[in-house]
């Protein structure tokens, strides 16, 4: 059985959990608490040199990183990814926007809320603010006439997207200036699998 490095904040590892629930993939889930550096220790970083989470190992000792590398993985031959390559292409352009223009903005902000590191970097919070309500202001603006990311139906691109936007009201952005933003989180939460971002699936095991 594969074995989930995760920390339950990380909506990068919530992706992962929530492909592999709608997959139907079973996994074991190893608790890594970030705030007490658990990522930085000798062990792990054999594992992932770059002590981030998610990270995904496998019983023979082989490991994938990066959350979108990881949905992209697993997504091979299944409905979450289009088979046409126009629309794969498609699907990676967005989850590379969610890296560069959305995640190191929302989800940084909402990291600094729940971490109590707001007042340490209130200096920059006004331009991730602003660059946050950018991506969201990009997004809205591409669902004013379609229901999912790309083509018509879900696809990873619109988990990658979820993760961070759906928690976004927690680093304090107003999601209800994004009518279209806002009805496409329902229609992902009505997805078969769905879970919740507090869920604890998968199989504990410890490190």
């Amino acid at each position: 059985m594969i074995r989930l490095y995760d920390f339950w904040e990380s909506g990068n590892a919530y992706k992962v959990r929530l492909l592999l629930s709608q997959l139907r993939i079973p996994f074991e889930r190893v608790d890594i608490d970030i705030l007490k550096g658990e990522t930085r220790t000798a062990s792990y970083l054999r594992k992932n040199p770059n002590h981030r989470v998610p990270l995904v190992e496998w019983p023979d000792g082989k490991t994938l990183a990066e959350s979108n590398a990881i949905l992209f993985y697993f997504a091979q031959d299944s409905r979450y990814l289009p088979d046409d390559p126009w629309l794969r292409a498609q699907a990676l352009q967005w989850m590379f926007f969610e890296q560069y223009s959305h995640e190191p903005c929302i989800a940084v902000v909402r990291f600094w809320h729940f971490s109590g590191q707001l007042e340490k970097n209130r200096q920059f919070l006004a331009d991730n603010m602003e660059q946050g309500y950018h991506a969201l202001s990009v997004m809205d603006a591409h669902l004013s006439d379609r229901l999912f990311f790309v083509g018509d139906s879900y696809s990873i691109a619109d988990i990658s997207l979820y993760a961070y936007t759906h928690v976004a009201e927690e680093g304090g952005f107003d999601l209800s200036r994004f009518a279209a933003v806002k009805d496409w989180l329902d229609r992902v939460r009505q997805q078969a699998g769905h879970i919740l971002i507090t869920d604890r699936v998968g199989a504990a095991v410890g490190f």
